[in-house]
């Protein structure tokens, strides 16, 4: 059995759809399974013990046409696996077409009405329930195949080599631990970094026994290090100087971790981690921290929320997000710390 699924970005939708791999491997232990994913994302994939290849999706450079041999010959490459079945859980026109060309025996996708590649595909697999979890909607393509589904497995494996390095690089064992993602793609999914650095201060004078590490990119490092000067000796501000596996073990070794609606977050909560997640123009029933949806925070009163748009017009900008006081998120985060103690 050949199978290839084809889930190019971003970071959160790839680690959602890693059970759908997990469980894949454990009904079929002999099979040889494939990743097509966006070269940006393949570390977070290399090594990983249930797959036997990837293709990387050079999303920038076959943009251009003089690239396009490159995309030819990859598509050939797919072709030449003889695919048994072709997974696509990304079910945009391109991703469609893609799992259309590499010609395997099955191919199933989402019934996802937005660009039209139901069209691609044999089986068109629809949402499970009307507000249902984007991980759930994955797993449903295993059940239309008869594969069993259960959590039976390790959502996210432990990179020995790699989590050694963190705590010998930054001595990371050394203390406890809570992560903060102040960043996110949209600027209005951003909580403010005021708003981040009034709860630092808040939980320096609580919890003395913890340390702050500040995730995120490159792109975040202005809030990193606006938020790090506010403790300088309790946070340690790692945006842009983790690759995608060591902000991964970051991750395992702390207790809890405060952030905006972001691809760490659904890290956070494959790892079965505590995560206060702070949600505005987003819907936590579709792309919360999966396992504690409910345990989102969102200003659900205000009407225009959940707006799913990458930018605000309301009338008092990011009101979804400001009126997260920090006293509230403070109350939250005390309460989830305080759960870990019983």
């Amino acid at each position: 059995m050949k199978i290839l699924i084809l889930k190019p970005s971003s970071l959160g939708d790839v680690v959602q759809a890693l059970p759908v791999l997990r469980l894949l491997k454990l009904h079929f232990p002999k099979s040889e399974i494939f990743w097509w994913i966006d070269s940006t994302l393949r570390a977070l994939l290399e090594d990983d013990p249930d797959l036997s290849g990837i293709f990387p999706f050079e999303r920038r450079r076959w943009s251009s046409p003089f690239r396009w041999g490159e995309m030819l010959a990859s598509i050939r490459e797919m072709r030449r696996e003889k695919f048994d079945w072709v997974i696509d859980l990304q079910s945009l026109a391109r991703s469609g077409l893609f799992a259309w060309l590499t010609n395997g025996g099955l191919t199933i996708g989402l019934d996802d009405v937005r660009e039209g590649a139901r069209g691609f595909y044999d089986v068109a697999v629809a949402l499970p329930a009307p507000a249902a979890h984007a991980v759930d909607w994955y797993l449903e393509t295993l059940r239309v195949v008869g594969v069993p589904v259960h959590w039976n497995f390790t959502w996210l494996p432990e990179r020995k080599t790699v989590a050694t390095a963190v705590r010998v690089k930054w001595r990371a064992d050394a203390r406890r631990w809570l992560v903060l993602q102040p960043g996110a793609r949209w600027d209005n999914k951003r909580w403010p970094v005021e708003n981040f650095a009034e709860l630092v201060r808040r939980l320096t004078g609580d919890f003395p026994e913890f340390h702050f590490a500040i995730m995120g990119g490159k792109q975040d490092q202005a809030l990193g290090e606006s938020l790090a000067r506010v403790e300088p000796k309790r946070c340690f501000d790692l945006t842009g100087k983790t690759s995608l596996p060591e902000m991964v073990e970051w991750i395992r070794l702390s207790e809890l971790m405060v952030t905006n609606d972001t691809g760490p977050m659904h890290v956070a909560a494959a790892l079965g981690k505590p995560v206060v997640a702070l949600f505005g123009p987003t819907d936590p029933r579709w792309s919360g921290p999966f396992g504690q949806i409910n345990q989102a925070m969102q200003l659900a009163s205000l009407p225009c929320v959940p707006c799913l748009k990458d930018f605000c017009a309301y009338i008092k900008p990011i009101e979804c997000l400001r009126g997260l006081s920090p006293a509230v998120v403070h109350a939250e985060v005390h309460r989830r710390l305080s759960e870990l103690k019983r």
